[in-house]
């Protein structure tokens, strides 16, 4: 009788789980116009692809190119290798890369301004086809203002932890906010893990191996952040168990997600004030 029991408390929690996965996973499918589409991720990717366009179109021009045929040659010339550091730099740093010795100096934008730079058209492309593939999902299950949420907490954490970990280096890209979001979904698979076939357990290896390779290449690939990345990863972990979707059945037998912002807005708040706690410790702690 007991083992009965157990069984049926089994099943049952696989069916409310499965639930909670299914309807996750097709509420986009209920609204409408504008609310229906990611915009947020497409805000992001065009930001940030039209800020890679002025500041490369800068560099070219830093470095001696002033025909429109000179500027694309540099553009791709320095497409995958760059092959003028110090007029990237030089740009990089005016537009708000994260510079140590700056941020020290008072200018605290630099912890945001980082995450819609990129170094050269391989950076940007990459970190944008990913941001647009998983972006897009990410924003149909979460939501618009906890993708958006997410986006922004995780790749700021991840400018933080370059800046403490790595003081001596300028940092920029959205690779750290993309961690965040991988760390988020992964957390969002491990509370549903019961909705997957094995008990998710092969989409979970997968998503480690995926996160595994892509800091795997941070140890072989120079200028790579890798704490920015774990600094993305961890946070988005966090925030993954906090806001990701968790839908139950309410005493009126409704579907509730009881981590939605309405229900968890102090919590949301005393996340932004924590970041910012962070980042005046991690000041604190550089000195200067």
């Amino acid at each position: 009788m007991e083992n009965i029991f157990i069984e049926n408390d089994r099943t049952s929690r696989k069916l409310r789980t499965l639930l909670s996965y299914q309807t996750a996973l097709y509420q986009y499918k209920k609204l409408h116009g504008l609310a229906r589409i990611s915009w947020g991720t497409w805000l992001i990717v065009s930001l940030t692809i039209a800020i890679w366009c002025i500041t490369a179109y800068q560099v070219a021009v830093l470095s001696g190119a002033h025909t429109l045929f000179a500027i694309l040659a540099n553009i791709m010339n320095n497409a995958v290798d760059i092959k003028d550091n110090d007029a990237l730099s030089t740009v990089l740093i005016n537009y708000g890369a994260k510079d140590n010795d700056l941020i020290v100096q008072g200018q605290y934008w630099r912890f945001v301004t980082p995450i819609f730079l990129h170094a050269n058209l391989l950076h940007v492309g990459l970190n944008m086809l990913n941001l647009a593939v998983l972006g897009v999902f990410l924003e149909r299950l979460v939501g618009h203002l906890r993708y958006l949420l997410i986006y922004f907490v995780t790749g700021i954490v991840s400018i933080i932890a370059s800046f403490y970990f790595m003081p001596q280096e300028i940092s920029v890209g959205a690779s750290g906010a993309i961690f965040g979001l991988v760390g988020a979904y992964s957390i969002f698979v491990l509370m549903h893990r019961r909705a997957f076939p094995k008990h998710g357990i092969p989409a979970l290896l997968w998503l480690i191996i995926v996160i595994g390779v892509n800091l795997g290449i941070g140890l072989f690939v120079p200028n790579v952040d890798n704490y920015a990345h774990i600094g993305g990863l961890l946070s988005g972990c966090l925030l993954g168990w906090w806001f990701t979707p968790l839908y139950t059945l309410s005493p009126n037998k409704t579907l509730v997600d009881t981590h939605s912002l309405a229900r968890r807005w102090p919590l949301a708040l005393l996340t932004i004030a924590s970041v910012l706690l962070l980042a005046i410790l991690a000041r604190l702690l550089m000195g200067g």
